[in-house]
């Protein structure tokens, strides 16, 4: 900040002016994640690409992956505003195209751009709080954006079932229109943050080689569904080459990190017990829960026949439990000043959801997942947003963002690993059984091109009776032991959250800590 600058003043209602915008851009980040998964056959059906369908989900996470480290470390030097303004600008644009695509390769270049400015919208909501919030006081701020996140999560496949079987697909996309309209304007007027002026060169070679290794890794995860290959094979030159090249690059971004003046991503902040243990745990949970979540609603589908927007409504249990923890552990946090608990039992909480997930059936009550659930949403709402306060507070001020964006970069990379390990585990399980079901049925039973890749709810629905019964179980017993791959890893997270070291919660915002701002309490 020049000295000619003014400060700027952080009252109670300028804080609350700032929140509500910053509630509005992370809602439509994390619905976007969501919403389209529902409306995926028909989009795909309509624009003609059916095998290539997991190029939409792909091209987005992709790019928001690559993006998050980016709008850290260009937040931490230059200010928070003008990137926000721009991912909201950028995300907005990207829907618009979405919404009008009218070719499949339109429509993931549009997702793309949509990414570009998704990731933006998450990283620099919860920075820009801990620039306007204290530590101490910013648990009852990020509870209700955990809050958020998990009823977008469920909202998400309820609004696409109910566009996809209504006003068409393309609503997908509109609405995220109006939202982000309103979430500019407010931010425009009511985010006045102080720019910054960089002393020190925006670490280029970093950014490069970071975006080649996430793209490598997101791409190697997501093989199976952006090649249509059934599995991995390890002699394709494609993918070994895709394997090495990431390899090289993450290597390379090591090398440069350690030796360049101002890393994108400061290594040395690992040596910080609290700040390791906190992304760590954001890995780990990405690994595990997300990848757990991402099959249960098509399980509910298939084993109860239930349409995609009864799916999204069976899973409110989940949103329930993650908003009574996310905001009761926040008010906590402010009120007590302590944190390392949290993810300690939230983790273990988790962890119990998880093993209590391989006893799911085809013929279980709803009653008794709608208890699963809660549970695991009991977990999740515990560990969420306290770790990323916790890594917001182990760092200096002036790394507000890159700690933030690192929590959540290795929550996204855990979250394709874990989802591409769960898949192969379950689809290697499906594939055996639905195999010996072709093989034991009576001659003239099975429907033509009947097979694995074919499986979709509305299919297996007209399937024969005792051919359906035979499906919807082989589905049910391969996904429930799938979960126990998560199981370790689960435990892995409680004991690693064990491991926290807590450190006193500051009383002073980001910005007045770097002089840039002056607290009031009016």
């Amino acid at each position: 900040m020049t000295a000619d600058q003014p400060q700027v003043e952080l009252n109670r209602r300028t804080v609350y002016i700032i929140f509500a915008a910053l509630l509005s851009a992370m809602f439509l980040s994390a619905l976007d994640q969501s919403v389209v998964g529902t409306a995926l056959p028909t989009i795909v059906g309509d624009l003609g690409a059916v095998q290539h369908e997991g190029w939409i989900i792909t091209a987005y996470l992709l790019t928001i992956a690559i993006v998050m480290p980016i709008y850290g470390k260009i937040g931490d030097l230059y200010g928070r505003r003008l990137p926000f303004l721009i991912a909201i600008a950028i995300f907005v644009a990207g829907s618009t195209g979405s919404a009008l695509s009218s070719a499949f390769g339109e429509l993931v270049a549009w997702r793309s751009l949509q990414g570009l400015g998704a990731g933006g919208l998450v990283i620099l909501s919860q920075a820009i709080i801990g620039d306007i919030v204290s530590a101490r006081d910013r648990g009852k701020f990020m509870g209700p954006m955990g809050a958020v996140f998990g009823i977008a999560t469920v909202l998400g496949p309820l609004l696409g079932g109910w566009f996809t079987e209504g006003p068409g697909w393309r609503w997908c996309f509109w609405t995220n229109v109006p939202i982000g309209v309103f979430a500019f304007i407010v931010a425009f007027f009511a985010l006045k943050l102080p720019r910054s002026h960089a002393t020190k060169r925006f670490d280029l070679v970093g950014a490069i080689l970071l975006t080649l290794a996430t793209t490598g890794i997101v791409l190697v995860t997501s093989w199976s569904s952006i090649t249509d290959a059934s599995g991995y094979d390890w002699t394709d030159p494609a993918l070994l080459a895709m394997i090495g090249g990431t390899l090289l690059a993450l290597a390379g971004f090591i090398v440069v990190e350690l030796r360049v003046q101002d890393p994108l991503l400061p290594l040395r902040l690992f040596r910080n017990r609290t700040f390791a243990v906190s992304v760590s745990i954001a890995l780990i949970l990405g690994m595990t829960m997300f990848a757990a979540l991402s099959f249960l609603p098509t399980f509910l589908q298939m084993a109860q026949g239930i349409g995609p927007t009864e799916s999204g409504l069976l899973m409110l249990p989940m949103t329930i439990g993650l908003m009574i923890t996310a905001i009761g552990s926040g008010l906590l946090i402010t009120k007590t000043g302590r944190y390392r608990i949290y993810p300690i039992v939230g983790m273990a909480i988790s962890t119990v959801a998880v093993v209590w997930l391989t006893r799911i059936t085809a013929e279980m009550s709803m009653v008794l997942f709608g208890a699963m659930i809660f549970v695991l949403g009991i977990g999740l709402g515990l560990v969420m947003q306290t770790i990323v306060i916790a890594a917001q507070n182990a760092v200096p001020p002036q790394e507000l963002g890159v700690a933030t964006s690192t929590n959540n970069f290795l929550r996204e990379i855990g979250a394709a690993v874990g989802t591409s390990v769960f898949s192969t585990a379950f689809t290697t399980n499906l594939t055996s059984k639905v195999t010996d079901i072709a093989k034991d049925a009576p001659a003239g039973s099975i429907p033509s091109g009947f097979g694995p890749a074919d499986l979709t709810p509305a299919g297996v629905e007209k399937l024969p009776s005792a051919l359906h019964t035979d499906v919807i179980n082989a589905y049910a017993e391969s996904l429930a032991p799938a979960f126990w791959y998560l199981v370790p890893l689960a435990v892995l997270g409680t004991v690693v959250a064990f491991f926290m070291k807590e450190i006193k919660l500051s009383t002073t915002a980001g910005l007045a800590a770097r002089g840039e701002a002056v607290s009031v309490d009016s």
